[in-house]
């Protein structure tokens, strides 16, 4: 058995894809649109024909998938979050501002017991991130 995360975008699926390609170095492994699947004609209302039916793509050797989900009904993450884990301050420090534009934070990046820089935030696609560089922690006590 495997567990993917699968990501519901409100029409905006393909913009998604392009911005976390251009700031997360996400490579598209494959895409659809609604147009392209068998009996598009038979679209159920409200869907856009140039909306991502499916897409899966690599997130630093994770598979993720992704589409389009239906109008009206997605809505933004709650209380769970990709969390991006990073081997520097300065790169918790890029993926955050990228991810921040447009979105919303819940707990600024900063210094912490745990960490050198974390940080809780939504984008402007409506998912919840995490962005951490941990702090070299002994074994457990």
């Amino acid at each position: 058995m495997n567990v993917n995360t699968y990501l519901n975008f409100a029409g905006k699926c393909a913009e998604a894809l392009a911005y976390y390609e251009k700031h997360l170095g996400a490579k598209i492994v494959y895409k659809t649109t609604f147009a392209e699947m068998p009996q598009s004609h038979d679209l159920p209302p409200g869907f856009d024909a140039n909306g991502i039916l499916h897409a899966r793509f690599d997130l630093g050797g994770t598979l993720v998938m992704a589409s389009d989900g239906p109008p009206g009904k997605v809505e933004p993450m709650r209380s769970a979050y990709l969390c991006l884990a990073v081997d520097s301050d300065e790169e918790a420090e890029r993926i955050y501002k990228a991810l921040c534009d447009g979105g919303e934070v819940f707990m600024p990046l900063g210094e912490t017991f745990f960490a050198r820089r974390f940080a809780q935030f939504r984008d402007k696609f409506g998912i919840a991130w995490m962005v951490i560089h941990e702090r070299p922690m002994g074994p457990p006590q």
